[in-house]
């Protein structure tokens, strides 16, 4: 997976994180795992796996062109109805990580991605899941999106 991508320009100094588009529509963003995700073993913590999931869905939502300040303040929300993941092998403090991202379901009431974790320049699947949210209103109420802005 690492061999083929090609570093965008675009890099975040103040969240320590790059991203780039890869093959097969990915993106890939690279986060550091800092003290404050591991716990006592020194591992990342469980939940923190979601945390990793939003930051590679921010920068695939940034690199198609549409940011989440962009989407709600055309007034769409997308809270997440459903996530899982699945656990392979420990990330630890230090790892430079890559979260590849891709749209995985696209309707015009929900969107689904999935997200692979992987060690920078390892082939070894860390950890895997989906995140599927709903289109909502500020005031909480089912939205239908134009299928065009993922497309």
């Amino acid at each position: 997976m690492t061999g083929a991508m090609t570093p965008a320009a675009r890099i975040d100094t103040a969240m320590n994180q790059t991203h780039w588009l890869a093959p097969g529509g990915a993106t890939v963003a690279i986060c550091r795992v800092t003290y404050r995700m591991t716990d006592q073993m020194g591992m990342v913590y469980y939940g923190n796996y979601m945390e990793l999931f939003e930051i590679g869905r921010v920068e695939l939502l940034r690199a198609t062109g549409i940011s989440y300040k962009q989407m709600e303040s055309e007034g769409f929300l997308l809270p997440v109805i459903h996530a899982s993941c699945d656990y392979h092998l420990a990330a630890r403090y230090d790892d430079l990580l890559e979260i590849a991202t891709r749209i995985q379901k696209v309707s015009r009431a929900k969107i689904q991605f999935s997200y692979e974790i992987r060690r920078r320049g390892e082939d070894d699947l860390l950890a895997e899941g989906t995140t599927r949210h709903a289109y909502l209103s500020p005031e909480g109420k089912l939205r239908r999106m134009s299928r065009d802005w993922f497309e």
